[in-house]
């Protein structure tokens, strides 16, 4: 096809140009004797992305399933009991990886469409009075689903009953666009992905540990070596890898990092609320559902929009993609046929949203659904415009939420 094809799934993400360009270079020496003066503030930098001034930065080559997995091994010891919930697919494969190291998994199932049901995880943490749970999980933004939970609530049941357990939260589809705060939170292992907020290709995972957690390494026993943290500790103090890092990506991360930061991390959390806002508009003009069932549950990276009853979403999906050049997200497992995902997060504006509603909205009328012309692409543009500064009118939502 002639033009630009829209990339609208929940990641990879549009890679911003500049970003590109750094990624675009010669191979270099990993061990050259300048490296540590690019990477060692550059871990520094990563901290505040995070909003940690205590935690310690990894970059692991691999994904967020990496990263996950380097959270549980350096952590946790064969048999060690942990606490998760299910409500989609990612939240299902972080339960999955941890039962096949051979964890004991207290798993609480919820309704796809919901989140971490925080009033259960208290009732189990303050039953633990001998403190069996060792590590709560929070899938902090559901991607299949486009459900968001709230782990400052899992840190206060925590801490409501004085329980030690360690709390990981996975922030693949949430760090660098949904306010994030692992400090405050007391968050002990955040595992996040280079392919999302991020906005690089994927390649990267990205944690930060806590000093707690730190300490609990030292005396876990899952077996690691590729993810092993205290390679990391040794190799990385020196401003170096154990092993050859993955330059270009880092050089990417770089440029990504700073774009992050002179935007202003609250800015960036109110550009995606506000493009968000867009899509949900169009979505209600368009008379369907999201699979989140409520408002709290609303995610401001993705969308997972319900197709009535008899229609099939993967056929949206197919005719945006061959016929209008649009490639949407599509449903995962329990919701494989029954939902198609836009993607809203890393580098996008309000003109590039317009450019995946119009297209869904096209291929939805064109495989037979009864959606009006332009009803959602209508409603995004009136609230697009109706903010007069643009995403920085949403601002506010980040005051009221503290």
């Amino acid at each position: 096809m002639y033009g630009v094809r829209g990339l609208f799934v929940p990641g990879p993400t549009n890679v911003p140009e500049e970003v590109r360009k750094a990624i675009d270079l010669p191979m270099e020496d990993h061990r050259a004797p300048t490296l540590p003066s690019f990477t060692l503030p550059l871990f520094q930098d990563l901290k505040q992305v995070f909003k940690s001034e205590t935690g310690q930065v990894f970059l692991f080559p691999g994904s967020g399933t990496g990263g996950w997995e380097a959270a549980i091994t350096n952590t946790l010891s064969t048999g060690d009991k942990v606490l998760a919930s299910r409500f989609g697919q990612f939240s299902h494969l972080w339960i999955d990886l941890c039962q096949r190291h051979g964890l004991d998994v207290e798993l609480i199932d919820v309704e796809w469409g919901e989140g971490t049901p925080v009033e259960l995880y208290a009732e189990v943490l303050a039953a633990d009075r001998e403190h069996k749970i060792k590590a709560v999980l929070v899938c902090h933004n559901e991607t299949a689903t486009g459900v968001t939970s709230d782990v400052a609530a899992v840190r206060e049941a925590l801490n409501e009953v004085d329980h030690p357990a360690l709390l990981f939260v996975d922030g693949v589809s949430s760090i660098a666009s949904i306010d994030f705060r692992m400090d405050e939170w007391g968050v002990d292992v955040a595992v996040s992905g280079s392919q999302k907020g991020f906005m690089l290709p994927a390649g990267l995972a990205i944690l930060c540990v806590s000093p707690k957690a730190l300490e609990a390494s030292k005396s876990a026993s899952l077996t690691r070596c590729y993810f092993d943290f205290k390679d990391m500790i040794a190799t990385n103090k020196d401003g170096y890898f154990p092993y050859t890092p993955p330059m270009t990506l880092i050089r990417g991360l770089r440029v990504s990092t700073d774009r992050l930061l002179e935007e202003g991390l609250d800015n960036v959390f109110a550009r995606h609320r506000f493009l968000a806002e867009g899509v949900r508009a169009a979505v209600r003009a368009w008379g369907l559902e999201l699979c989140a069932k409520q408002p709290k549950w609303y995610s401001d990276t993705v969308s997972a929009i319900v197709v009535p009853e008899g229609f099939d979403a993967n056929q949206v999906i197919q005719r945006a993609y061959h016929r209008y050049g649009v490639s949407l997200g599509a449903g995962l497992s329990k919701v494989a046929g029954r939902v198609f995902r836009i993607g809203h997060l890393g580098d996008l504006n309000e003109i590039m949203i317009m450019m995946a509603l119009s297209g869904a909205e096209m291929a939805m009328r064109d495989a037979g659904l009864d959606v009006a012309p332009g009803s959602g692409v209508g409603a995004a543009q009136e609230h697009y415009r109706r903010a007069e500064n643009g995403y920085a009118d949403f601002r506010p939502h980040l005051a009221a939420a503290e």
